[in-house]
């Protein structure tokens, strides 16, 4: 089974319809050996400066630069479930690859990387080129 996810709900349901994968579920689509989900824009974000140190939470001139140690991610608000459905799916014992297919430009790129990567996910994905036209 593949798991191909979009950067947005409308993409996502035009993608599954290519695919047959027609079986409307919560946040996304099964059928044909596909899943199809997607990302509903920036779900994880970097964490703001205050999460590092709270002298960060006042902007000064003389904190900058503001370099972690360790860079800190968020799920954005409102998008928590999202991203729980993404990450149950990733880790689906049936999913064997993942097809990127977020908007091709680097924010896309980004806004899957950073889910793949938040989701503690190893399998294998690939990337589809696409650009959306909504």
């Amino acid at each position: 089974m593949k798991l191909v996810i979009a950067e947005k709900p409308s993409v996502g349901a035009a993608i599954a319809a290519v695919l047959g994968a027609n079986e409307k579920r919560s946040g996304y689509f099964e059928g044909g050996g596909y899943l199809v989900s997607w990302c509903i824009g920036h779900l994880i974000s970097l964490a703001d400066a205050a999460t590092y140190n709270e002298q960060y939470r006042k902007w000064k001139y003389d904190d900058l630069p503001i370099v972690p140690q360790k860079w800190q991610f968020v799920i954005a608000s409102g998008k928590e479930q999202q991203f729980s459905i993404l990450k149950d799916l990733m880790h689906r014992s049936d999913v064997t690859e993942i097809v990127n297919a977020c908007d091709s430009g680097r924010e896309g790129e980004l806004i899957f990387r950073f889910v793949y990567e938040q989701a503690n996910c190893k399998k294998p994905f690939s990337r589809l080129w696409i650009s959306s036209m909504e």
